[in-house]
């Protein structure tokens, strides 16, 4: 059969398997429990046979969701979480055990910060290095070093990691390879092109979409061979051991660990996921224009985005992400204008915490989200204390760009 494109794909994804009366959409199961006829093909779904049992473990609604991830990612299979922090932690919680080392991107998300500090105090060693630069992440190895994990576009600073660097780095000392996609979206970048072993989207952001549910997702892109992997349990050595992985990921961040996503936010994801590139190109559009705009106000001292030229990894993010830059930018104001009451200016941008919203969103980083860091932590980030981070929605460009220039023209003016 023809392969079709992204967008093509997803919206026909449902109906290519078979829905009640002709639905072009899965239906959400809130089921909690599921029946059976026969108690030996209840026993049979528990010993690994396909199906469904207890909602935690899963329910046709999220395995329609991780079957359009995985098509997204050109990958393996997926499995869905409640969101993208319990995601991550079955990634960490589940392969990862006291005496491993990771190697860490230092531009991490702050609560993946704070993740990565809990799996240190339950004894895995971690570094945390310059991941703009594969050979920083090369000097941090160790004889236990088993996982190498990054973000594609660093928030909010939004350096590039050397994604490809990295992959043919960790093919080479077969480490597992961890991607968070969920700033470029698989629409901009597949981590299965760089040799990723295992990608991480925030459903909440971008696939979504609408800031109206939560959801992660980890897909295995079946390049990595668990077979050699020392944290595998025996009872998770089923099929083929690329599946491996996954499967325990699955089994203990679902079952043991419950970070579960429910049939309702699934629901939504998916049909937001349907407008998945139609979105992203006005947001990457609207946030190159504002980033250039920006750059040439009087009231702004320095923009953070991938797409200026300006940008240390301009031109890493050109050739990675098909000359899409994503939504996300930092913004420092010039001295004498306080970033509070600029944004108390605002009228279009919504002054709140989240990213990949249909709405342009802001907020005062170094005093919110990266509070709790510390003033070392966040320096060692580029957060400075007037840094300003914005996730780009969809708005008209006009209304969007007009907004910040009279908010800034409002306290030059003061």
């Amino acid at each position: 059969m023809k392969k079709n494109g992204f967008t093509t794909s997803i919206l026909h994804s449902d109906r290519r398997s078979p829905i009640e009366h002709g639905a072009v959409h899965k239906p959400m199961h809130p089921s909690s429990e599921y029946s059976y006829e026969d108690a030996r093909e209840l026993a049979a779904v528990f010993q690994g046979k396909a199906g469904f049992t207890y909602a935690r473990q899963g329910t046709p609604t999220s395995t329609a969701l991780e079957a359009k991830i995985t098509g997204m990612e050109g990958g393996v299979a997926s499995v869905s979480f409640a969101t993208g922090m319990a995601a991550l932690s079955a990634i960490f919680g589940t392969l990862l055990r006291s005496g491993d080392h990771l190697v860490s991107s230092q531009f991490v998300f702050g609560n993946t910060t704070s993740l990565l500090g809990t799996m240190a105090a339950l004894g895995v060693e971690v570094s945390f290095v310059d991941a703009t630069d594969a050979e920083q992440v090369r000097a941090a190895l160790r004889p236990n070093t088993r996982m190498v994990f990054v973000e594609t576009i660093a928030n909010p600073g939004t350096q590039v990691a050397d994604l490809s660097g990295i992959g043919a780095l960790c093919k080479q000392h077969n480490l597992v390879y961890v991607i968070d996609n969920t700033l470029t979206s698989p629409w901009m970048f597949r981590g299965i092109d760089v040799g990723a072993s295992l990608v991480m989207n925030s459903l909440s952001k971008y696939i979504g979409g609408h800031g109206h549910a939560l959801g992660g997702s980890v897909t295995d892109t079946g390049l990595y061979d668990w077979s050699g992997y020392a944290a595998i349990h025996d009872a998770y050595k089923k099929g083929a051991p690329t599946s491996w992985g996954l499967l325990q990921v699955k089994k203990k961040g679902l079952r043991d660990m419950g970070g579960t996503l429910a049939a309702e936010p699934a629901h939504r994801i998916a049909v937001g996921a349907e407008t998945l590139a139609l979105r992203m190109r006005k947001h990457c559009d609207n946030a190159l224009a504002l980033a250039r705009f920006l750059q040439a106000h009087e009231g702004v001292s320095k923009v953070y985005y991938p797409g200026l030229e300006e940008h240390p990894q301009h031109e890493r993010a050109k050739n990675l992400f098909g000359g899409r830059y994503g939504a996300l930018m930092g913004v420092e104001l010039v001295d004498g204008i306080d970033c509070f009451d600029f944004l108390n200016r605002l009228d279009v941008v919504i002054l709140a915490t989240h990213l990949g919203d249909t709405r342009t969103l802001a907020l005062p980083a170094a005093h919110t989200i990266y509070y709790e860091m510390g003033a070392e932590r966040r320096a060692q980030m580029g957060i400075a204390d007037s840094f300003l981070r914005i996730s780009v929605g969809i708005e008209d460009e006009a209304d969007l760009l007009g907004d910040f220039d009279q908010a800034l023209r409002a306290c030059l003016n003061a």
